[in-house]
Parts: C-alpha cells; sequence; structure tokens
C-alpha cells in the first residue's frame, strides 16, 4: 500500500510489549482459577456438627486416601502459576528497558547553535560547517554535508520551516512505519522451513487428533454423561414391561452398560472373579439371584455380578474381598445419574404413548424407579425401618423402639420425644455415640410443600379445558431435629449432654418445645391419662372407637403466619385463597386420620389437602390498585429471568456412610393422577434446595369438564420415608367460544366503507390511498 512502511521487530522491542499483553490475558484468569476460594466455613466447627461413627470416618480415610493424585496435580498447577508470574515479571524487566528508537529532528542542534540564534549566526555557521563536510574538500562526508543543508534549509526556508514546525521533519510528512510484533529471525529464508514444519504439525496433526479423539469420545455419551446403549437399553425394558415391579427395575438398573467392560474401561474384571462373586451369591439372601432369567444382557456376567454387589450393600453385608468393594464404589457412584436416566425416560415415553408411538408406562414404574435411589444411596432394603439410617442403630436395637409403652417406628417420631427419652431409649451408647445420632438428626431434612394453583389469564383465572394450569410450589426445608422435637443445644461439650436414664439432667428453657406444638400436647395428653383416674382411662378408650380427636391447626412451631400448611400437608382451619378463589378443606379430613396406625396416619396426612373449588361459595372480588397489580406482575417476570439462570448442584450433604462419595440432596417434584395412574408433568430434578425453592410446574387441564384430582410429589433420591403427597383437587368448566368483538364489528365496518369509497372515487382516489397506506408504513 502506498504511503506505508512495514518493518520487521529487528531489536525484539515490539515483541515484548506483545508477549507481555497476550501472556497477562492469559495468566491472570488462570491464577484466580487455581488459587480460588473455596466455600468452607471453619473446620473447627464443621467437625463438631458432622458425624463421627466409624462408617463416616472409614469414608472419610478412603476419599483422602483417594485423592494423591489431586494433590500431585494441585502442587503441579501451583508451580505453573508461579513460573509463570517469574517470567511475566522477567518479561515486563525487559520492556521496561527497551529505549525508543525514536528521536525528534532538531536543525539547531545538526548545526550546533543554540536556539533562539539569528538568521547571520545560522548563515555563518553553516559556512563553517560547509567548508568542513563538503564531499569537494579532503575528508568530506556526503551524509552529514546533507544533514547540515536540510537543517539551514528548515530555518531558512519558510516552507521547510513549516513542514518542520508541523510535522517535525522538512520534507513534510513521510511514510507511516508499522513494526510486526515478531523477532525478523522468525520469517528469514533459513527459518522458514522450520515454522512451515510446526504450522503443518500443530494444525494439521495434532488439531485433528484432539478434535477426532474428543468426538469419539463425545458421541458415545448422551447430556448426562450416559452412555447410549445404556440408554437404548432402559427404553427397550420400560416400554417391553409398563407395569414395572421393583425387582425387575433393580436387575435392568444392574444390567445397565456402564458396568461392562466391553462398553466401559474403568471396569476391572479379574480372574478371580468368578468364585469370589459366587461366594457372594451363597451369602446374599435373595430371590433376585436364584430367578432363572434368561433375557439379555439381565443374564450376562457383568449383570449378575452388579446385581449381587448391590444387594449385598443393601443388606449391609462385608464383602470377601477389597477388589469387590473397590467395585461396589465403582458401581454407586454410577447409580444416582442412571437412576434419573431411567426417570426421565419413562417420562418421555410417558409423552411419546400420547402420540401412538410408544406404550405408556404406569406410575408404578416410575415410583418403583425413584424407589432404589435413597435405597441403594442408604444401604437398605426396601423392608428396612428408616430409623437404620442413623448411626449406631441396628436391626437387633431396633426392637427396643417398639413395645407396649411407645411406637417408634420412624425418624419424626424419634425426633418428637424429650430428650431424656430419646437418650434413654439408646441408653447403650456412649455419650459421643449420642451426639453421632442428633448431628445426624440435624443433617437431615424436614420439607414443607405448598401448593397453589393459578391460571395465568389477565382476563379470566378459572380452570377451563385445555388451559395451561401453573402450579406455585414452594418448598421449605428445615432440619428434622429443630422442626419436630428439642434440640440439646450446643455439641462442644460432653458434659452438657443429657445422661442416661438413672442420672441427673437439666434440660436448658430453649429445649422446652412452644406451646403450640401439637405433637408436644400429645405426649402431655398421654403422661396426664397415664397418671389420671380410672373413670378418666375408660374415656380416653372411648375415643379409639367412636369420637374423633380433632388435631391443633399447624404442627409447626410458632411462625408470624399462622396460616401455613405443615410438612404433611396438614393444616386445621380452612384457608381461602383470594387470588383465584380456591378453597383449600383440610379442617375435616384431620380427624379421618385418627385411630390409624402411625404410617397410615402420616399417609393420609399427607394427602388431605384439597383444592376444592366448588363446594364454598367465592369470596368477593378484593380491591386492589393498579400499582399493586404491576408490582405483582414485575415480581413475576423477575422469578421468570431469574430460573432463566444457571441452576445451582449444591443444597446439603447427605449423611451416607456407605456411598462412596459426597452427596448432595436432590428431590423429584411431579404431578400425577392417582386415580389413573397416569403421570401428568415431567419429573423437576431440584437441586439447589437451601432453605426455600419455588417452582412453577404447568400442565394442560383436562379435555372434558368435570372435578378432577391430582397429586403432588415431592420424593427425595437420597433419604428414606421422606416422601410428601399433596392432593390438588380442580374443577374443569366448559371452554368458553370466542364470540366476535365489537372493535371487530367496527374494523369491517370501515373497511366496507373504503371498499365502497374507492369504487366511486375512481382511479384518482386509489391513488391517495395507496399514498396513504404507504405513508402509514
Amino acid at each position: 500500500m502506498a504511503g506505508m512502511n512495514f518493518q520487521y521487530d529487528e531489536t525484539g522491542s515490539t515483541f515484548y510489549y506483545f508477549l507481555v499483553s497476550f501472556y497477562a490475558l492469559a495468566l491472570i484468569p488462570f491464577s484466580i482459577w487455581v488459587f480460588r476460594a473455596k466455600e468452607d466455613k471453619d473446620p473447627k466447627d464443621k467437625d463438631k456438627t458432622i458425624c463421627h461413627c466409624e462408617a463416616c470416618q472409614a469414608k472419610n480415610r478412603r476419599l483422602h486416601a483417594s485423592k494423591p493424585k489431586e494433590r500431585f496435580i494441585q502442587k503441579i498447577l501451583y508451580i505453573v502459576v508461579i513460573v509463570g508470574w517469574v517470567l511475566f515479571a522477567w518479561a515486563a524487566y525487559k520492556v521496561a528497558q527497551i529505549k525508543t528508537d525514536h528521536v525528534e529532528y532538531d536543525p539547531y542542534e545538526v548545526l550546533g547553535i543554540d536556539r533562539g540564534s539569528s538568521d547571520k549566526e545560522i548563515r555563518q555557521q553553516y559556512r563553517d560547517l560547509s567548508k568542513v563536510h563538503h564531499p569537494d574538500k579532503s575528508g568530506g562526508d556526503d551524509t552529514m554535508f546533507l544533514r547540515i543543508a536540510k537543517a539551514y534549509a528548515a530555518l531558512t526556508d519558510a516552507e521547510s520551516r513549516k513542514n518542520w514546525e508541523e510535522y517535525g521533519n522538512p520534507d513534510g510528512p513521510g511514510a507511516m512505519q508499522f513494526g510486526i510484533a515478531l523477532p525478523k529471525w522468525l520469517v528469514e529464508g533459513n527459518t522458514s522451513i522450520w515454522v512451515l514444519m510446526s504450522y503443518v504439525i500443530v494444525f494439521m496433526v495434532i488439531l485433528p487428533a484432539v478434535v477426532g479423539t474428543w468426538w469419539y469420545k463425545s458421541i458415545k455419551y448422551s447430556g448426562d454423561k450416559i452412555l447410549l446403549p445404556t440408554t437404548q437399553l432402559y427404553y427397550y425394558f420400560i416400554n417391553k414391561t409398563p407395569n414395572m415391579v421393583f425387582k425387575r427395575a433393580f436387575m435392568i438398573l444392574a444390567a445397565s452398560f456402564e458396568f461392562w467392560k466391553r462398553h466401559n474401561n474403568e471396569v476391572v474384571e479379574r480372574p478371580t472373579d468368578d468364585e469370589e462373586v459366587r461366594q457372594l451369591m451363597r451369602d446374599v439372601s435373595s430371590t433376585y439371584l436364584n430367578e432363572k432369567n434368561r433375557e439379555q444382557p439381565l443374564c450376562f456376567p457383568y449383570s449378575v455380578k452388579a446385581r449381587a454387589l448391590l444387594l449385598a450393600h443393601m443388606q449391609r453385608l462385608q464383602l470377601p474381598s477389597t477388589h469387590l468393594h473397590s467395585d461396589l464404589l465403582h458401581l454407586l457412584s454410577k447409580c444416582p445419574t442412571l437412576i434419573n436416566e431411567m426417570v426421565q425416560i419413562c417420562a418421555q415415553l410417558t409423552a411419546m404413548s400420547k402420540a401412538g408411538h410408544a406404550t405408556k408406562p404406569r406410575l408404578e414404574t416410575l415410583e418403583n424407579i425413584m424407589k432404589m435411589c435413597p435405597l441403594l444411596v442408604q444401604g437398605l432394603w426396601e423392608n428396612n425401618s428408616p430409623l437404620l439410617m442413623l448411626p449406631h442403630i441396628s436391626e437387633q436395637q431396633l426392637k427396643h423402639f417398639v413395645n407396649k409403652k411407645r411406637a417408634i417406628r420412624n425418624l419424626k417420631q424419634f425426633c418428637q420425644l424429650a430428650d431424656e427419652d430419646r437418650r434413654s431409649l439408646v441408653k447403650h451408647l456412649e455419650d459421643q455415640e449420642y451426639k453421632n445420632i442428633i448431628n445426624t438428626l440435624r443433617s437431615i431434612p424436614a420439607v414443607t410443600m405448598q401448593c397453589d394453583m393459578k391460571v395465568l389469564d389477565d382476563e379470566d383465572n378459572s380452570i377451563t379445558a385445555n388451559a395451561i394450569v401453573t402450579v406455585m410450589v414452594t418448598l421449605t426445608r428445615e432440619s428434622m431435629l429443630s422442626k419436630y422435637g428439642s434440640d440439646p443445644g450446643s455439641l462442644a461439650n460432653a458434659a452438657d449432654w443429657p445422661a442416661a436414664e438413672g442420672e441427673d439432667a437439666e434440660v436448658a428453657l430453649d429445649d422446652e418445645p412452644p406451646a403450640d406444638d401439637p405433637d408436644m400436647q400429645e405426649e402431655e395428653v398421654e403422661e396426664k391419662k397415664k397418671s389420671s383416674k380410672p373413670w378418666e382411662k375408660n374415656k380416653g378408650k372411648k375415643s379409639k372407637g367412636g369420637a374423633k380427636k380433632k388435631k391443633p391447626a399447624a404442627s409447626v412451631p410458632y411462625k408470624p403466619k399462622a396460616k401455613q400448611t405443615s410438612a404433611n400437608g396438614v393444616a386445621g382451619a380452612a384457608v381461602d385463597k383470594k387470588s383465584n378463589g380456591v378453597v383449600v378443606k383440610q379442617g375435616d379430613e384431620v380427624a379421618e386420620t385418627v385411630g390409624k396406625s402411625d404410617e397410615e396416619s402420616d399417609t393420609a396426612q399427607d394427602s388431605d389437602v384439597e383444592h376444592d373449588l366448588t363446594t364454598a361459595p367465592s369470596p368477593p372480588p378484593p380491591q386492589v390498585d393498579e400499582e399493586d397489580d404491576d408490582w405483582e406482575e414485575f415480581e413475576m417476570e423477575s422469578k421468570k429471568h431469574a430460573k432463566l439462570e444457571a441452576t445451582s448442584l449444591v443444597s446439603h450433604s447427605v449423611h451416607c456412610p456407605f456411598f462412596p462419595s459426597d452427596k448432595q440432596e436432590y428431590w423429584w417434584l411431579y404431578l400425577c393422577d392417582k386415580k389413573k395412574s397416569d403421570l401428568i408433568t415431567v419429573p423437576v430434578r431440584v437441586t439447589n434446595l437451601v432453605d426455600k425453592q419455588e417452582i412453577d410446574v404447568k400442565f394442560p387441564a383436562p379435555k372434558k369438564p368435570g372435578v378432577y384430582t391430582y397429586t403432588m410429589c415431592l420424593k427425595s433420591d437420597s433419604y428414606v420415608d421422606m416422601d410428601l403427597f399433596q392432593n390438588l383437587k380442580f374443577d374443569v368448566k366448559e371452554q368458553k367460544v370466542v364470540e366476535s368483538h365489537p372493535q371487530w364489528d367496527d374494523m369491517s365496518d370501515d373497511e366496507e366503507h373504503d371498499d365502497e369509497s374507492g369504487s366511486d372515487e375512481g382511479s384518482t382516489s386509489d391513488d391517495n390511498s395507496e399514498f396513504e397506506y404507504d405513508e402509514d408504513n
């Protein structure tokens, strides 16, 4: 290009500027990533709130022993960062030492005179220097003479002086120079062949090899890192067996191709596997291994081995060798992700069945698949007591929980006991072991689920056929011990803990249950019955079969908002939803749960809440300002934008000493029709329930008008006996017929009037109408 002069970096100064700038762009983010601050609380305080049972300590030692490679990689990263900053400091020092080649042109300095010299002095100095440096003189210098002549012209000639003052050069503006930030030796002829070879190796060998390797590995997996043959296996068997029992779901899970060395190189097969697996199958007492199933791949050796290992884990058996234990840890690490894939496939097959492309799986199939996950995480069998999730509690000790005086069958009932009763119930345990139980109860969640059903419409909020219904679910997580029972207090000193039965123990005032806690009130009533008179006891017995006892309004400690649904969906009084005329009927159904067993009572309470749109009269419309409406719309839009953000995968750590790694609390939330055994919505996996979470579940209303009852289900993938159910009863009305709007009639009249006027006015009016139309456009 004319007027431009490209020059390579002869001294390497420009290259250092480029190197320092590019190097800093990569080094600073890399250093922040390596030395990023980990979100970890004070380890001393954390050590007081975790479980120190033998199983948890063994798990921590195993996790710590499996991290030498990670620690080695971390040290290498630290060394790389330190070396990188040293190189950056050296490059910055080199840049600071670079001297600029550009020197401002000064004709006074060339002539050797001071600034402000007169014209006479300039001419005299020019003559003297010309006599010395003229080329015709002996010892003359052509270059020096040209510089002198140029300096003299710059000071005496008007145009040269103007160019010097404006451009710094008597000859006027020169060619623009660009410095290429590459050393000259890099593009010289003797090194060009090596540069070309390096380009060929990087862009034609290394880069295609890396991309090809990544592509070959990625095409074998789905989005959740599940092997595609495993996904196809799940599709085949779930479609083949729509009504799947727990046993068959377990066998299909054990047949996943992640457990087969042909598809997964992480699996280790040993010559001793046959003998060890046979011995393990003899120890495992289950019909899951004795069944003569010839279906492939359910009968393959890898599937039988995986099934035996998982059964031994769920029965908490001691494995005969360390090799099998390492294989079991590998299986368990894959199971939660595989089970979630099976859940998603059930939902997809349900959607495909509506189009006639697949067999619809029953709701029991989905629930049996979900049931496997908490059992595998906790190492329990399907009929085991949930109390076995507590440390130091075994099958032999459960007989002390059920006797003539008490019937403790779940964690909620165990938490509701007074602290002295809890301690006396496990009086055979030491104080530290009892601390571990309390710490575990603190970590186990107690979730409250509240549902509000709406149709988001500006004109009419009633539910009509085929309308999109939104169920706004609010999940609130609390500690089970703090919600249902009394917390012993600080774990710092063992002396502050209540002693076993027979020893003096003082209970702090903070540990007393609130006055409005119904569960604790029931215990007080029972204690009064024990000390009451015989005729009073007879009155109490009559209430078992005759009169029905009513429960208080809520099963939670006192809060400012009194009308709030409890964890199992029970509240004493009817709650009036003014937003859409939905009335939650709860007072009548509570009494029906009395007289049943504890498990039946809990199940019934979970399904008592019903949204009834038909029985109760609709309240008068509230007077709401326009500003309040705008604010509600703004909040709704804010929630929509917040949901578009990335969902966090961190909630709370699960107490699972038999699981190979740290497990976070996840939940499945879905809507179903229990009567028809039909899944209504795709299960939503809740992964960030820390304290409170709001989730919108949308589904199309039924096509036919009538009263329907759906059930909102919340299932845990980490804990047993933590499921919540809430019935939603709603009335579907006929779909409204869209009538002609008065504004549409006005528009049609205007169009007819325009057509008539256009036919009368002729071509002139047509031109005007086209002009007006174009102007509007």
